[in-house]
């Protein structure tokens, strides 16, 4: 009986052996945590947050071509004034929201644009929005889907004037925010 109790008295001053951890451990843990966060990135990009390069010059001075865009692609309902990235006839276009689903959109012989028989007042628009002949015909009644997108650069660039109404299906997302190239 001594004899256990001895022992047992032994084996409790003897020092806790620490535990090993081996170094393909660490690597295994490394290489998880990088494939979660590329996982993630992947997701991100392309299921919430698109990236894209403004293609041409059509909405300067706001967005110059080459400039690097980053849209949210979850939300569709787009209301006047939202600048979106479209994509119409296999191309991707990007456009200023000026009308939405309901409203009545008419491009004067003047080269004003009216919304439900209002002279729209756009303070980054420096020339006038020429009417493009045979293609949409005004004034136009949106359905309640459809936008109607212009582009900043009124005087031959492509928007709803030449392709016609947006639908919501066709809207890839709503820009967030521009990030400048500048010759990069």
């Amino acid at each position: 009986m001594r004899e256990k109790q001895g022992r047992r008295k032994e084996q409790a001053e003897e020092p806790a052996k620490e535990k090993t951890i081996s170094p393909m451990h660490y690597a295994e843990r490394a290489l998880l945590r990088s494939l979660i966060v590329v996982t993630l990135i992947y997701l991100l990009l392309n299921c919430v947050i698109g990236i894209m390069r403004a293609p041409n010059d059509d909405m300067t001075p706001s967005i110059y071509g080459r400039d690097l865009l980053l849209y949210y692609r979850l939300d569709k309902e787009v209301k006047a004034g939202d600048v979106i990235v479209l994509g119409k006839n296999d191309t991707t276009y990007i456009g200023r929201v000026v009308a939405v689903g309901g409203d009545t959109v008419e491009i004067t012989n003047e080269e004003s644009v009216r919304v439900n028989g209002n002279t729209l007042a756009e303070s980054r628009i420096y020339s006038g929005t020429p009417r493009y002949e045979g293609f949409v015909e005004y004034p136009l009644t949106l359905a309640q889907d459809e936008c109607f997108v212009l582009v900043d650069r009124r005087n031959g660039g492509e928007d709803s004037r030449y392709y016609g109404p947006v639908s919501r299906d066709e809207i890839k997302g709503i820009i967030i925010t521009i990030m400048r190239r500048n010759n990069i």
